[in-house]
């Protein structure tokens, strides 16, 4: 393998493996027997090969942002880390397409498309961490989902591995183009099983005027969704974000963030609202007057909006903590599902009151991104060994047509639930692929499927 690389693209020291042991979840700790960290698409290409003819599995990572061990490795692995394949290839700010290596990170790319008045609309609390490779593999959703969809929205084209190393290549920047099979989709949301990403092309969006947050409480669920129903009838597409917070989640976020109440007294419930003003009189106007009549009708119980950058940030902030929250709670567990959601509160309840009477859990904050039908649990365990309960509890209480996994995949942490969302001949397909594309079982091997 180092003969394959540059002087610096093979770590084998034990100290500097830990750094590749597991993802963000922290679970299942395991040193790789070693790490590559191929500097361009031909590395990588190489890498695979000779992983291939030897049969030696590979555990694809990106930023180590996952949650269900997708990049954690397991006995044997090597780990083919992508953090160097970075940097923004080109960009046609005309046309707006970005070319970009698939290390780059989410942060990067956002900020080059803003300094030429653009957007790219993706957008999720680990941002300056995880890499856009990882979000095409998991098909990340994040925080504008019901305005942009999820990250199979973002794509017009990439590069990718095959697990033999020949390259499948369609960098399009075109926004039709509908000659034969898309082989782009057999890489995105496959959570690197059936090939590895490393070069995509991007589409980009104009960068808005300005954008309004707001945050609301309320004192009853059917009023969190008469404001959400009013917003998107009145607003549309400008409605960007509708992320909701049940109490549990919102003061052991202010708790962990160590950030001032916003308001005096606790509510329910919350919702942080994020509109695009593409016309700061008609948006802004038509925004305020839809609060103002909820105000009047009792279905909101206070309000604020966001009269700066800095103040958008500092609220955005209660809702990005999450990962501060799980790292308070230890040992914890992060669980997002999908459901309608006229069923969210009373499953959220159901699920809360087994999880209590069953494993004695006292924490259980409650969070989601409402508009998209993707709900959060984050869960204080008494012990690790209460994990597996608290996956029956969660997953077996789900109502019909819900999903046990609405943006963070399957990876292994969630490969025993897979046949809940799933029928067995969606499965038995999934596993044909995977036969065809990676006949060795050397990609990821034991994930998803």
């Amino acid at each position: 393998l180092a003969s394959l690389l540059d002087g610096h693209g093979l770590v084998t020291d034990p100290a500097l493996l830990e750094r590749h042991s597991c993802d963000w979840a922290g679970k299942d700790r395991c040193l790789p027997l070693a790490v590559v960290r191929p500097r361009s698409t031909a590395e990588v290409s190489a890498v695979l090969r000779h992983c291939h003819a030897q049969v030696w599995p590979v555990v694809v990572q990106g930023g180590l942002t996952g949650l269900v061990g997708g990049a954690t490795p397991r006995a044997g692995e090597i780990a083919l880390s992508l953090e160097r394949l970075s940097g923004i290839e080109s960009f046609d700010p005309i046309s707006a397409v970005m070319v970009v290596g698939a290390g780059t990170t989410l942060a990067a790319i956002q900020d080059a498309a803003s300094r030429e008045g653009l957007c790219f609309a993706l957008d999720l609390p680990s941002r300056g961490s995880c890499t856009i490779g990882g979000n095409i593999a998991t098909n990340a959703g994040g925080n504008r989902v019901m305005r942009y969809g999820m990250t199979r929205n973002h794509q017009l084209g990439m590069a990718a591995q095959r697990a033999d190393g020949t390259t499948l290549s369609s960098l399009t920047s075109m926004m039709k183009d509908n000659a034969g099979y898309d082989l782009k989709h057999l890489f995105i949301g496959t959570e690197g099983t059936l090939g590895v990403v490393t070069r995509a092309s991007l589409r980009l969006h104009p960068e808005p005027v300005e954008r309004m947050t707001v945050l609301v409480a309320l004192d009853t669920y059917s009023a969190l969704m008469s404001l959400l129903d009013s917003l998107r009838r009145r607003l549309g597409s400008r409605l960007s974000a509708f992320e909701a917070m049940w109490d549990s989640y919102f003061e052991c976020a202010l708790s962990a963030m160590t950030l001032t109440r916003p308001f005096e007294t606790r509510h329910p419930f919350y919702a942080l609202i994020e509109v695009e003003v593409h016309d700061r009189e008609i948006d802004r106007d038509a925004t305020e007057s839809i609060l103002d009549a909820a105000l009047a009708r009792g279905e909101i119980s206070d309000a604020i909006l966001a009269s700066s950058n800095a103040e958008s940030a500092r609220l955005w902030r209660i809702r990005d903590a999450a990962g501060e929250i799980l790292g308070r709670i230890p040992p914890a567990a992060a669980h997002d599902v999908s459901l309608p959601v006229g069923l969210m509160e009373s499953y959220a309840a159901s699920v809360q009151a087994r999880c209590a009477a069953e494993l004695g859990v006292r924490e259980f904050c409650v969070f989601g991104h409402l508009g998209d039908g993707n709900l959060h649990f984050l869960t204080a365990l008494r012990s690790a060994q209460d994990a597996e309960a608290l996956d029956a509890i969660v997953y077996g209480a789900l109502p019909p047509g819900g999903s046990v996994s609405a943006e963070h995949g399957i990876g292994m942490g969630k490969k025993k639930w897979l046949g809940v969302t799933r029928s067995a001949a969606e499965i038995q397909i999934m596993r044909g692929l995977k036969r065809h594309l990676d006949p060795r079982g050397i990609l990821n091997p034991g994930r998803v499927v």
